[in-house]
């Protein structure tokens, strides 16, 4: 069994709460520069970031141990391993250092004597003072046998932990060889993605799958991924949505009803699934944060010892048990289970990723991308960032006793005045350097600050230096595809990195990963998504008619004008349109429209009697959302018509099948509200030979559409009525960008 020293000791002697006050996230300004700062004083022939292993047997089961130590020095007849930690503590407070980092050289001094033969090897546990930057070193000499002893005593108490994962492994080995598909028949295109999907995971290679709906695509990449995988693989499944989660969790539940043992955890978002009122996560407000580190190793214990797919309820049923933050749960549960169902943050998001996924994980992990078409737009957001002069200006009001802490501020707030005066460009090719240097400095007075910890300092201040941090990061992955955009607004000022084509960052993170699959019922047109999410010509492609008779669609295409300018004079036509089809066609209805403003003003004149209207609203909770679907019932005396936005929740991953849903009416082709940034990515891909418009506008907003239409027809039985409002539909571009089974269409007048 392989596991890393840090892990092993970490799983057996972490101790204590959790408290997110503050955890230094910034390696690139403080812990890794102090350890840098330190190791440049080593003598010459002593060795730096020394990578050691070995193998060590404990009650019949082989340990491969391993990890790399801060440092080795050669002394006259001695020789001695260094453990370096930055801290927030006082040095003063520190009296012979912790027993993890204790346990952690000594492992490295075993596994170091055992490599070269050694008899004695010592350990140096030197702390680091984040303050002033100052040492204090700890030193013990151990002979090889005391160090056999400590290593037998760390992995005796491990080895609980170890049956339970190794058994678990073995479960899962002899599931998967056995495991047939959940279904007595393929539908159609159905093996052919699986297929698809087998070879790419098998191959270690990347796949761009557009499978219509009505393929399964869910079932189709779970069940050749899971089959193709090794005793040692994980996969990821990322989606944008929370109900396309709850997809995932019933496709696997199937597959276990089939014979599958495998463990799966599902990560939900830490303000969803917080148990108190207010997510605070320090020990004197969370009775699930304080002693965490206590209890969290039997409830990991007991969970991978009883459930196989642990979903959100799972988790708040064993984390209550234990009590135990059931977000950080399902984390620390995500670095020991085979798959991982989450948001596509988890792992793209450079600003929350999870951080202990190491590169030997990642070469044994597929990473499922579901609803791809999404992370183009994901992806911008993910890789962009943005900082505002009035925040920074907010806090030197707040605090002018902090001497250091107001000169940074000042030097911020200089260099967005200058910014603010300064009559060149909104938009611009290069970073401002100057500024990100000041922010620089602010976020390392800001970690010192914060890690002393006497609870001063506000959420307000910890956002302000999460922000800076996240730009300082973002200005690192600043290429020819960002620009700095300089937004001048009354007094304030932001300024923002931007991301225009996030392609090139988007595989630069799968490409770590053994094999990604990226697939949609609307990678349409292919091409463009093609190039926006990375693909190359090493890839491979998958494109699959849908599964579908056209004869299912009575799609009309009625050219009424939805352009802004027009609205008010075609409004009444529009809602005439809604009201003539769902006569003709008694049913329920989604009607989808571009915007919250339009579809409020078409809402607000109906007036209809043989229907129950119904509307989105902003910012819907679970429940809400789940009351909407509800009241599309198969078989209401009263039909109910359902008012939504494009792109929004109703849009894409929702499954009304039957007669619940008779048809689909889409008013306007969703283009995007022009803007600087929309504009941004028209004139950057029209540079570069593309068609701008299409890529800025047209392609976004029909993909709404396709998304928005395609939750007429689930099943092989379905049938139902669409209708596309909006003169465009029928102009040469659009017949030519219009999916096959939508063109057998009337048009209506």
């Amino acid at each position: 069994m392989k596991i890393s020293v840090r892990e092993l000791v970490e799983f057996v002697y972490k101790e204590g709460s959790i408290d997110a006050r503050f955890q230094s996230r910034s390696s690139m300004t403080i812990g890794t520069r102090l350890h840098q700062k330190l190791q440049k004083e080593y003598k010459d022939g002593d060795e730096k970031e020394v990578f050691l292993k070995g193998v060590k047997e404990i009650e019949e089961i082989s340990y491969q141990l391993e990890g790399r130590c801060d440092g080795i020095h050669y002394e006259e007849g001695s020789v001695v391993v260094e453990e370096i930690k930055s801290t927030a503590r006082k040095l003063e407070e520190i009296d012979s250092g912790s027993r993890v980092h204790w346990a952690q050289g000594e492992c490295y001094a075993y596994l170091l004597a055992k490599e070269k033969g050694l008899s004695h090897v010592g350990v140096q546990l030197t702390y680091i003072e984040v303050e002033s930057e100052n040492t204090k070193s700890f030193n013990r000499m151990y002979g090889v046998e005391e160090l056999e002893l400590i290593v037998n005593e760390i992995l005796i108490a491990y080895t609980p932990f170890a049956r339970v994962r190794l058994e678990n492994q073995k479960n899962k080995k002899n599931s998967i060889e056995n495991l047939s598909f959940p279904f007595p028949h393929y539908r159609k295109g159905q093996k052919k993605l699986a297929g698809a999907v087998y070879k790419t995971v098998s191959e270690s290679r990347t796949l761009y799958a557009n499978a219509p709906t009505g393929t399964g695509k869910t079932i189709s990449t779970l069940f050749p991924t899971i089959k193709a995988m090794e005793a040692d693989s994980h996969w990821f499944y990322l989606t944008a949505k929370t109900i396309t989660r709850t997809v995932a969790e019933e496709a696997l539940l199937l597959l276990e009803k089939g014979g599958l043992s495998h463990r799966t955890v599902t990560i939900t978002a830490k303000d969803k699934i917080c148990f108190k009122e207010e997510t605070i996560c320090q020990k004197e407000y969370c009775e699930f944060a304080n002693g965490y580190y206590d209890r969290i190793n039997d409830a990991l214990i007991d969970i991978l010892k009883n459930e196989s797919i642990i979903t959100r309820p799972v988790i708040e049923t064993y984390a209550r048990k234990h009590r135990v933050c059931p977000f950080e749960y399902s984390i620390d549960l995500s670095y020991l289970v085979d798959g991982v169902i989450c948001d596509y943050n988890y792992l793209f998001d450079p600003k929350v990723s999870l951080k202990r996924m190491g590169e030997d994980r990642k070469k044994r992990t597929t990473v499922l991308i579901d609803e791809a078409h999404n992370l183009v737009g994901r992806g911008r957001e993910m890789y962009s960032a943005s900082v505002k002069k009035s925040a920074f200006l907010e806090m030197k009001r707040r605090y002018p006793g902090h001497p250091a802490l107001k000169d940074s501020l000042t030097g911020i707030n200089k260099h967005f005045l200058r910014l603010k005066k300064d009559p060149g460009e909104d938009v611009r090719e290069d970073l401002d350097m100057e500024l990100i240097e000041a922010l620089e400095l602010f976020v390392e007075i800001a970690e010192k600050l914060l890690a002393e910890g006497d609870g001063e300092w506000p959420e307000e201040f910890l956002q302000l230096y999460f922000d800076a941090l996240a730009f300082i990061r973002i200005s690192h992955l600043f290429s020819e595809n960002h620009r700095l955009i300089i937004n001048r607004n009354n007094n304030d000022v932001e300024v923002k990195i931007y991301c225009i084509d996030p392609s090139t960052l988007i595989k630069q993170t799968t490409k770590h990963y053994s094999s990604a699959v990226f697939f949609s019922a609307t990678l349409h047109p292919f091409s463009y998504y093609f190039q926006q999410l990375g693909g190359g010509e090493e890839d491979y492609r998958f494109l699959i008619p849908s599964p579908f008779e056209r004869e299912q669609w009575q799609v009309g295409i009625h050219p009424i004008s939805t352009r802004f300018k027009d609205r008010e004079r075609t409004l009444p036509k529009i809602i005439s349109s809604i009201e003539e089809t769902f006569r003709r066609h008694t049913g329920n209805y989604l009607v989808f429209f571009s915007s919250y403003a339009y579809m409020k003003e078409a809402y607000g004149r109906m007036d209809m009697t043989d229907a129950v209207l119904m509307m989105q609203e902003p910012n819907m909770t679970e429940s809400e959302r789940e009351k909407f679907l509800e009241e599309f019932r198969s078989g209401r005396e009263c039909p109910v018509i359902g008012f939504a936005v494009l792109g929004g929740i109703f849009s894409e991953g929702i499954d009304l099948k039957g007669d619940r849903l008779e048809g689909v009416i889409i008013i306007g082709v969703g283009l995007p509200q022009p803007d600087m940034e929309q504009e941004i990515i028209k004139d950057h891909f029209n540079e570069r030979g593309h068609n701008g418009y299409d890529y800025a506008y047209v392609y976004p907003g029909l993909n709404k559409v396709f998304q928005s239409g395609g939750r007429l027809i689930r099943s092989e039985e379905d049938r139902g009525v669409l209708k596309l409002i909006d003169d465009r539909y029928l102009s040469p571009k659009y017949q030519s960008l219009l999916l096959e089974e939508w063109m057998n269409f009337n048009i209506h007048t």
